[in-house]
């Protein structure tokens, strides 16, 4: 139809319109696809960390209002076959010894008397912890540690490198620390101002 001697022209896009459209996107989308996983690794370090920390602190509150001995324990998997680990971060609180009896639900008689629970694959699948001092701390009534323990728990991503490491990594890794007086404090190992409160000491 033609309006004042031209055609008009149709609505929508031209070929090579879309085809730029879809260039510009990729572009985008390469640029941005590094900071996006960076973030993602960084967001399941913070939570396995927070979570082992919010752990910890529960067994000292539980040891406090029970006046009895409660334990944090990092074990190797949620089933019947799991066992102490100082590598996997899934963790139970108990009044007893949870291994073997990790598929137990939370109960105050069953054995062995799980309080909580936590299963790595819940919001961290790809990260790893190395604890210090075995994959066990107990707290007693008092709500300090009881016996040796764990004393430090490294949190990392299996396909980034620390920051705090290698000065090309990526990944944000944190750690916590445990004191014999029960006290359980998460911190930045990259950060090394003394009065920065991430620092770790």
């Amino acid at each position: 139809m033609l309006i004042h001697g031209k055609q008009r022209r149709g609505s929508g896009f031209t070929i090579i319109e879309l085809v730029v459209t879809l260039a510009l996107f990729g572009v985008l989308l390469s640029l941005g696809l590094p900071a996006f996983t960076t973030f993602i690794q960084n967001t399941q370090i913070k939570n396995a960390a927070e979570n082992a920390l919010n752990g910890l602190n529960l067994a000292k509150a539980e040891a406090v209002r029970r006046n009895a001995p409660v334990r944090f324990q990092f074990v190797s998997t949620m089933t019947a076959t799991c066992a102490v680990s100082t590598a996997s971060g899934s963790w139970v609180v108990s009044l007893d010894n949870p291994a073997g009896l990790c598929d137990v639900a939370a109960s105050d008689s069953t054995a062995p008397r799980t309080i909580q629970k936590y299963s790595l694959g819940d919001g961290a699948p790809k990260v790893t912890i190395a604890a210090t001092g075995g994959g066990l701390v107990t707290f007693n009534g008092l709500g300090r540690v009881s016996g040796a323990g764990t004393t430090q728990i490294d949190f990392t991503h299996t396909t980034a490198v620390c920051e705090h490491v290698n000065v090309a990594g990526t990944a944000r890794c944190l750690r916590v620390l445990i004191s014999t007086g029960g006290s359980a404090k998460l911190c930045d190992p990259k950060v090394t101002a003394t009065t920065d409160p991430r620092h770790c000491s």
